[in-house]
């Protein structure tokens, strides 16, 4: 089996609040690290330049931006890329599901990190996604992160690690987590608004479970909100 630097991890950053948390985690865990993020024709692809900012911040040796959007933009109904569809409508192939999902999407996301740390020794694969406070996707769960891991290393014939360190955290819990890890500053850079809006909307589900997480923790969000 081909060797990976074990002191070495990259993480999938969207620009969000879990992922820049993950970052946080990861730049304590590791010696070094890299992050990758996703334009896949998403309405808040605003994320995109606060990924790029909390790369910075992170001191990462390398940014890596994939365009992926015209997959998507062919197999997908999500409203997450299709301004014209509402949010806060159920999923149309699926009615267990909210508007937002995107099938496969952590699927594909995951396999492409792979991909680079193939190719640049990297062992460690740091995801933020969690099963216990998130909107009903089945690609956040424990079940699926353990099931791609092992298939990725038979894939390649190399080690891989994929770390979740928020899959049993509340927002509540990751915004503490990120307190206790001394980067709490870094979510003034983050993009959580799937309106694609600065200020955020305030209104949309991600909105609204981002505020909630801050108001159970007594932390003070640090972005604006339109009125």
């Amino acid at each position: 089996m081909r060797q990976t630097n074990r002191d070495w991890a990259l993480v999938c950053l969207s620009g969000g609040q879990d992922s820049a948390t993950c970052l946080a985690w990861a730049k304590k865990k590791f010696k070094k690290i890299f992050s990758v993020s996703f334009d896949y024709n998403q309405r808040h692809i605003i994320e995109l330049e606060y990924a790029k900012k909390l790369s910075e911040l992170a001191g990462c040796e390398q940014h890596f931006e994939l365009k992926i959007g015209e997959l998507f933009s062919q197999i997908t109904k999500s409203a997450l890329l299709d301004s014209n569809k509402s949010l806060l409508d159920k999923f149309e192939l699926d009615d267990s599901l909210p508007a937002s999902f995107v099938p496969f999407r952590n699927l594909y996301f995951i396999t492409l990190a792979a991909s680079i740390c193939y190719f640049y020794g990297i062992k460690n694969i740091v995801v933020g996604v969690s099963q216990t406070d998130f909107s009903g996707y089945p690609d956040c769960r424990n079940t699926f992160i353990k099931s791609l891991n092992a298939t990725l290393e038979l894939a390649v014939d190399s080690s891989f690690e994929i770390y979740a360190p928020l899959m049993y955290l509340s927002k509540k819990e990751t915004i503490l987590l990120m307190k206790k890890l001394g980067y709490l500053e870094w979510y003034k850079y983050t993009h959580t608004c799937y309106e694609g809006k600065r200020p955020a909307c305030g209104r949309c589900p991600a909105c609204k479970l981002r505020l909630k997480g801050f108001e159970e923790a007594g932390i003070k969000d640090p972005i604006e909100y339109e009125k």
